[in-house]
């Protein structure tokens, strides 16, 4: 009964080890396409896969305005507390007080890249950027403010 199941056990990862390496030896004989990436060497023509995650930022038009609403859905749906919106209440020219992000902080130490944030917030203002080189000597710059100075909300945007 121990021999039995011992040599059916030896038989199974020697199976095992043969498919992979039938899969490796087609792959090494027939060069399709290669999607190795020489890095850093070839930094002028690297291409990263459009699903690639890197950091989150906040786009900005060229008039320096923004869809951020201030609603805070990214922040509640960020599991590990990547994300705080600092809001402030401006007062609209028909005398309404509208909330408004004052600064968003993105702490991208901190950052998972597992993009719960975007498909969070509802008025698509922040996406994940393709950078990826994010080495630094001082961990403080790795906490960045995501809104440009002077920016303000987009017109039309609820």
């Amino acid at each position: 009964m121990f021999l039995k199941d011992y040599i059916k056990d030896v038989y199974g990862a020697i199976r095992s080890v043969l498919k992979g390496m039938r899969v490796t030896g087609y792959y090494f004989t027939h060069h399709k396409e290669i999607i190795t990436e020489q890095y850093p060497d070839n930094r002028e023509t690297l291409k990263l896969a459009e699903r690639f995650r890197g950091e989150v930022v906040l786009l900005h038009d060229e008039k320096n305005e923004h869809a951020c609403t201030g609603c805070s859905a990214c922040e509640i749906a960020c599991p590990n507390g990547t994300i705080k919106i600092i809001n402030k209440f401006d007062i609209s020219p028909d005398g309404k007080k509208k909330k408004a992000i004052d600064t968003f902080v993105y702490h991208l130490e901190l950052c998972t890249m597992c993009n719960l944030c975007i498909e969070a917030c509802p008025t698509d203002a922040i996406k994940m950027a393709q950078t990826f080189e994010h080495s630094v000597f001082d961990r403080s710059k790795l906490t960045k403010k995501l809104n440009n100075e002077g920016s303000k909300l987009r017109e039309g945007i609820e």
